[in-house]
């Protein structure tokens, strides 16, 4: 029963952070690409920066942009900040049942690092409040203010991050807690930087007294960044469903190159959208992709001399290391259902998810979860035979 309920609050937290994440991403989209492509009014208006005419839905739309402190602020303002508040709570909360209470399974690999579970979220709630701290830091010295040099600073302290998470975790631990050290950015922008300088750009407003230029253009920097953030984070949140990603020897390698063409993509939006053409963006972030699938080729697996790889030997593997999570009545404590529906009770079942555990057990290492049952290198190159051989089961 506190497993059915387990997994019914991460359906439920799942969804939320989706929900929100779409609400989050969409009026960050939305708005970058507004500022994009404001015009200057063909006949001026006074206090008037910008505006722009759109159709949609059946009817026209002319939005204004104001100057800084505009004369007056009408009675309703609308805010976009809850969006990002329930997306990192959502989050923060479905990183904490799924991995925090499922810490030796989704988080701790001992090939990787032997550590337990304590020290495995003790880590992860230290990374999450040191990067936030030294990312803001890094943008509120002078050194944010230096064109390109805090950009590639940022890229390398992200590299090292990925390096040192996937050293730690598990693959899939790895990439989800890089995501979370993003999200907790981008959420930490939102509530430390952006919306204290609208609530300055308000007050000044309504007291008819100057704003200060420059917490709205470190506003303005922290969500150009949180857009450009953002593709690299969607990228991960799916991540988990594809194990020759996160299974990969250089998954950290595999990770950066996909983050980088993702914000490569993005900024041929920005571009574009601003009226500039970079064409060669999207082939350089595509080409980014397919080294990233490169790096990520199968693991190589050599059956020795005289091994039996017939469906015998491979049961028998899958009966000691995979079932007792993947059954009908699953025997592995924390498990009282199969994982994504996977059973392998009879032959059928196992030569009908053979090309699963060709993916997730011979190309990868990612199953089982954190090599609980102890599968060898000598027991995956006998399922890798097998299922080269056809999969046969007689």
């Amino acid at each position: 029963m506190e497993q059915w309920l387990i997994d019914w609050l991460n359906l439920g937290l799942r969804w939320l952070h989706l929900i929100t994440g779409i609400a989050w991403i969409g009026s960050s989209f939305f708005f970058n690409w507004l500022d994009a492509s404001l015009e200057k009014p063909k006949t001026p208006k006074e206090g008037v920066e910008g505006e722009l005419w759109m159709v949609h839905s059946g009817g026209f739309y002319n939005v204004e942009k104001m100057q800084l402190t505009p004369a007056q602020i009408p009675p309703r303002l609308h805010w976009f900040m809850w969006e990002a508040t329930f997306t990192w709570i959502s989050g923060f909360l479905l990183l904490v049942v799924l991995y925090y209470l499922g810490a030796s399974a989704f988080m701790i690999d001992p090939a990787i690092a032997d550590i337990g579970p304590a020290t495995a979220i003790a880590v992860s709630l230290a990374t999450l409040a040191v990067s936030w701290i030294v990312y803001d830091a890094l943008w509120a010295s002078p050194l944010g203010e230096k064109g390109w040099l805090p950009v590639i600073v940022s890229c390398l302290l992200w590299l090292g991050l990925a390096y040192g998470l996937t050293h730690i975790y598990g693959g899939r631990g790895a990439f989800l807690h890089v995501g979370a050290v993003m999200g907790t950015i981008m959420a930490a922008n939102v509530w430390r930087r952006i919306i204290p300088a609208q609530r300055q750009l308000v007050a000044a407003t309504k007291a008819g007294t100057p704003a200060d230029a420059r917490l709205a253009k470190a506003a303005k920097q922290r969500s150009v960044h949180n857009n450009y953030m953002t593709l690299p984070v969607v990228f991960i949140m799916i991540s988990n469903h594809y194990p020759m990603t996160y299974g990969s020897e250089y998954n950290w390698i595999v990770l950066a190159a996909i983050a980088l063409g993702g914000a490569m993509i993005r900024h041929f939006f920005n571009l574009r959208n601003r009226g500039r053409n970079a064409w060669w963006l999207i082939p350089a972030g595509i080409a980014l992709v397919l080294i990233a699938a490169v790096i990520a080729r199968p693991t190589e697996r050599t059956l020795a001399a005289g091994t039996r790889a017939d469906f015998a030997a491979a049961a028998g593997i899958i009966a000691a290391r995979c079932a007792p999570c993947h059954s009908a009545s699953p025997s592995f404590d924390g498990f009282d259902a199969p994982p994504a529906g996977v059973v392998f009770d009879t032959p059928a079942d196992i030569a009908r998810f053979s090309a699963r555990i060709k993916a997730q057990a011979v190309d990868s290492e990612t199953m089982p979860l954190g090599n609980m049952t102890g599968m060898t290198a000598g027991e995956r190159a006998i399922l890798g035979a097998w299922i080269a051989a056809g999969a046969k089961t007689e």
